[in-house]
């Protein structure tokens, strides 16, 4: 554990971020004067960087033994600042200060700069609805935040073309629908999402739908008024349900929904482990237009090591079945920094994907979440056991053109390998509209199921959202609860924004 103590409570989130970002080795805890510590251990170790807030100067101070063992002078980095502490322009220079301070001290420079959220391109998409050029916009990501030249063409490449893709949506009297299947075969050692082995709840599989039921009927009944653009069913894997399962919930979903509006339906069919002929049969038949097969890598040694219990043979039958099957928008996901793969490995699977030209690809870089197994793992093996790279990631992107794509969307994480970021590259008009609408907050987006989090979108800008108990258990038992939560988020007064 590595040590931030801080002289006041503030921007923690930011120092976090930063600090994790240059030193992503680091088990890293931001300390203030407010922090409840119990371990009188961590609460008395020497740390390995101080942060001094005073009246008018700032100081970093990064002592040069991470051990307490011949500290010798700690290195000071002085900023000097008379705004208001409180201003956004003071949080933003603060934020410049460190992050150029820590460039000095490691000699690294980060892709996205100082940027610490998880949607930089909405930066540029805010600046071009506004009026600003492409010029301005480019300076502004360079001065303020030093972002790479390279990550700046790509932010305002993907800003643009989201721009053109959402002119066609229905902001203010539309909505889009997420229902989420919290069911896998088995969970993957990166993932910390809402999941559960489908065959612990086989038996409560019918008891979930009934709830997802009720809440589609409630919802169905206050938006009775609302455009629905687009419908998205995630998890979780949706095709861990049986065929039967599939077409119930498809069956309830049409009958309840008017679709003569939606632009986009997609089910993320996921894993190769579960899809099979007849649900995609069903998928079809109720007219999903876009789905997903998810390999994650084709490196059978890798899929092994991260807990997906199927072939790289399934994964390109299950691509073809689909093909057959009649799907024309098939999306692809991989991930990359896995364990122990290099940038041959990424050529391997960019190869095989070229061969099955898919019409979109998703391209993760890693992220460390702390509720996953990949966290554990590493504290077994060494961060460096996983590494992305800008070469792997020009790999993938190099095979999403040769394959007639371009990047549409694109978002980061905590944590993220390499402090890259997460692209969504597709062939024209095949792009994933949902994609877009959750990453850059323009459209209320109603979520059903267990986990998920519905954000509503108020005309003057505002966000706030409304969340589903997690446990499977508990959103069958609370249904009332959670259609309740909905209707006081959903109807609140349009007067009252």
């Amino acid at each position: 554990m590595q040590i931030l103590k801080s002289n006041k409570a503030q921007y923690e989130y930011d120092i976090h971020a930063l600090v994790k970002a240059f030193y992503p080795e680091w088990e890293l805890k931001v300390l203030t004067p407010a922090s409840v510590v119990k371990d009188r251990k961590i609460r008395e170790t020497f740390p390995v960087m101080e942060l001094e807030f005073g009246s008018t100067v700032v100081k970093l101070i990064v002592h040069k033994s991470l051990h307490n063992v011949e500290l010798g002078e700690p290195h000071i980095y002085t900023w000097c600042n008379t705004d208001r502490v409180e201003s956004c322009e003071y949080k933003n220079e603060f934020k410049n200060f460190l992050y150029t301070a820590l460039q000095e001290e490691t000699g690294v420079s980060l892709p996205w700069g100082n940027l610490t959220g998880i949607r930089p391109t909405k930066i540029a998409m805010t600046m071009l609805e506004n009026g600003k050029s492409r010029q301005e916009v480019a300076a502004y990501l360079r001065e303020k935040h030093f972002v790479s030249e390279e990550k700046i063409e790509l932010g305002i490449e993907i800003a643009e073309r989201e721009r053109e893709i959402l002119r066609r949506l229905h902001y203010e009297d539309g909505y889009s629908l997420y229902i989420g299947i919290p069911f896998c075969p088995t969970t993957c050692l990166y993932c910390s999402f809402t999941s559960y082995p489908i065959s612990a709840w086989k038996e409560r599989v019918a008891d979930y739908l009934t709830a997802l039921e009720q809440e589609m009927d409630a919802v169905a009944e206050m938006y009775g008024d609302k455009i629905l653009d687009t419908v998205y069913i995630g998890g979780g894997t949706p095709t861990s349900l049986s065929a039967e399962e599939l077409d119930r919930l498809l069956t309830k979903l049409k009958n309840t929904f008017d679709f003569r509006t939606v632009q986009e339906f997609t089910v993320e069919a996921g894993r190769a482990d579960s899809i099979t002929e007849d649900k995609l049969r069903v998928l079809y038949r109720h007219g999903v237009t876009r789905i997903s097969v998810n390999p994650q890598t084709m490196k059978q040694e890798t899929l092994k090591l991260i807990g997906r219990h199927h072939t790289v043979a399934q994964v390109i039958d299950a691509f073809r079945l689909a093909r057959k099957v009649g799907f024309n928008n098939i999306n692809m996901d991989i991930i990359l920094g896995l364990p122990g793969e290099t940038k041959e490995d990424v050529e391997a699977t960019i190869e095989s994907l070229l061969a099955l030209s898919p019409d979109s690809l998703t391209v993760h870089s890693l992220a460390v979440k702390r509720a996953s197994g990949l966290h554990k793992w590493i504290e077994e093996n060494g961060v460096t056991a996983y590494n992305n790279t800008d070469e792997t990631m020009r790999i993938a992107a190099d095979g999403a053109r040769v394959m007639g794509m371009v990047p549409y969307y694109l978002y980061r994480q905590k944590n993220m390998s390499g402090n890259f970021e997460n692209v969504g590259y597709s062939v024209k008009g095949k792009y994933g509209i949902y994609n877009i609408l959750i990453m850059e907050e323009m459209q209320t987006i109603v979520a059903l199921g267990a986990g998920s989090i519905t954000k509503r979108v108020f005309s003057d800008g505002r966000i706030e959202r409304c969340d589903n108990v997690k446990e499977v258990a508990q959103y069958i038992d609370r249904i009332d609860e959670m259609i309740e939560r909905k209707r006081r988020l959903l109807q609140e007064d349009c007067c009252n924004q």
